[in-house]
């Protein structure tokens, strides 16, 4: 309970600050919470993971809080909406980069990820990645935006190509993530509210498809192929929750990547588009072996493995409210002011 309390009150700080050291501090707060969650079962991958996610966390504070001191030194402005030197914005995207796991520091994502539990991986996935793109959209006006789409592009396609031949379930989700934040870098400097609007969508989303692999204790491809036994209706959602993932028109996953391919299209930006869309069939073909492996290996086609028992309980309230609105948001995009 305190871990998690001291996680939400470090996103807080961060997202309400407006001075650097306030929000470097809510970094700290969130990184030092979130550790022994990662470490709880005192597995060897675990305490890998929890060291791993140590080191790379440090090393981009340590970032944050020297492109805010340079940004200082030059400018005699601590306010997060005043970065304006050129130099700081560079080291700040990539401190940010590396606090998110965009591609060139994206190493460390996938094996944290790996080593630490399904609900740690959730959080680690969506609340930890709230205070880096709060930061990211504060100081979108003065940052790059050739650095920012060169990482977008070569992280949606990193995490498609790295994700194709995983069988590991949280691997497959730690590059998914990747390739959805690569969506969302691209646009932050043309259009702010929209990669915000994004990583709302994609939390919820996310947030379904791991609350589900935790009800049916599902961590590889094999076991996902005989999950299907326990909870039937669950595992149907989840197919339509994958394909919202990667994008598919008539789900929610779909609207974040329409009115960002539209927007970059009004800022001249087509071939940057066309890229980005392309890529992103990358990651649906890993989602479509995902759903493959969910719902199409039903009887009659056998499958070597034992067949679970069905869990007595339901899925509870929460994974059905996320799983509607993953799978039904599409019809409210007239209502977002473009």
């Amino acid at each position: 309970l305190i871990f998690i309390a001291s996680l939400l009150l470090g996103t807080t700080i961060t997202i309400s600050s407006h001075h650097w050291i306030m929000a470097w501090t809510g970094l700290e707060i969130n990184t030092l919470a979130i550790l022994p969650l990662i470490s709880k079962s005192h597995h060897p991958r675990a305490v890998e993971a929890a060291t791993k996610y140590f080191l790379t966390q440090a090393a981009a504070s340590a970032l944050v809080l020297f492109s805010s001191m340079t940004n200082a030194w030059q400018t005699g402005q601590w306010d997060i909406t005043q970065l304006t030197h050129p130099t700081s914005c560079l080291i700040l995207t990539s401190a940010l980069a590396i606090k998110l796991g965009l591609v060139p520091f994206h190493f460390w994502f996938p094996e944290v990820l790996q080593g630490s539990p399904l609900t740690t991986g959730l959080l680690l996935s969506t609340i930890m990645k709230l205070p880096p793109i709060a930061l990211l959209y504060m100081t979108s006006p003065s940052l790059n935006p050739t650095l920012l789409t060169t990482l977008a592009i070569l992280s949606t396609a990193l995490g498609g190509w790295m994700g194709l031949n995983q069988t590991q379930i949280r691997k497959i989700l730690a590059f998914s993530s990747i390739s959805h934040l690569g969506w969302m870098a691209i646009i932050i400097a043309y259009n702010p509210k929209l990669t915000l609007l994004n990583f709302y969508l994609y939390a919820m989303m996310t947030t379904t498809v791991f609350l589900t692999l935790n009800t049916t204790k599902t961590l590889k491809l094999s076991t996902l192929m005989t999950a299907w036994a326990k909870t039937p209706p669950l595992n149907a959602m989840l197919l339509l929750t994958l394909l919202s993932l990667a994008g598919l028109p008539p789900l929610t996953g779909f609207l974040p990547k329409w009115l960002i391919i539209q927007e970059l299209t009004k800022q001249d930006m087509t071939p940057a588009a066309t890229l980005i869309s392309l890529l992103s069939l990358l990651s649906l073909f890993f989602y479509l072996r995902l759903a493959y492996c969910t719902t199409i290996t039903l009887p009659p086609h056998t499958t070597n493995h034992m067949k679970q028992w069905r869990t007595g309980k339901p899925a509870n309230i929460t994974i059905a409210i996320l799983t509607t609105m993953s799978v039904m948001l599409l019809p409210l995009s007239p209502m977002i002011p473009t």
